[in-house]
């Protein structure tokens, strides 16, 4: 069983996905958002191309455990996703991903320029990966 993790954020998508065994989580691309169908086009396609069979998208809650307006954004998406190519979609709390993935950029000594463009995918690596480690 082949999983997908999204970071959907207003400007970019981060999309991980899982080996075949469902145990490790590998930075698959960020999609740099245009329009509501382009978007959605490409996750489409990757699903199909790697027989994803689920998805675990990141929500972002508020500290406090609520659901915030971004929340609300990432579940549209999915709703439009899934009428799009229907699948079986789990969310998962995303709090301080964003910051965890900045970290971890920042560690490896990555420029600022650089960490911008692989920071929603590194966010969705981890999404996935805490998804998949609560299952094991």
């Amino acid at each position: 069983m082949r999983l997908m993790g999204l970071d959907v954020g207003d400007r970019r998508i981060g999309v991980a996905v899982s080996d075949p065994l469902g145990l490790t989580s590998q930075g698959l691309a960020t999609i740099n958002r245009k329009d509501l169908d382009y978007d959605l086009q490409q996750i489409v396609d990757y699903i199909e191309e790697l027989q994803v069979d689920k998805i675990v998208v990141g929500l972002p809650k508020n500290m406090n455990g609520t659901v915030g307006n971004q929340a609300e954004k990432v579940k549209e998406f999915m709703k439009q996703l899934t009428e799009k190519k229907p699948i079986e979609t789990i969310y998962w709390d995303e709090r301080l991903t964003t910051v965890a993935a900045h970290r971890t950029l920042i560690q490896g000594d990555v420029s600022r320029k650089k960490r911008k463009k692989v920071v929603d995918k590194i966010a969705a690596v981890m999404i996935l990966q805490g998804y998949l480690d609560s299952q094991h």
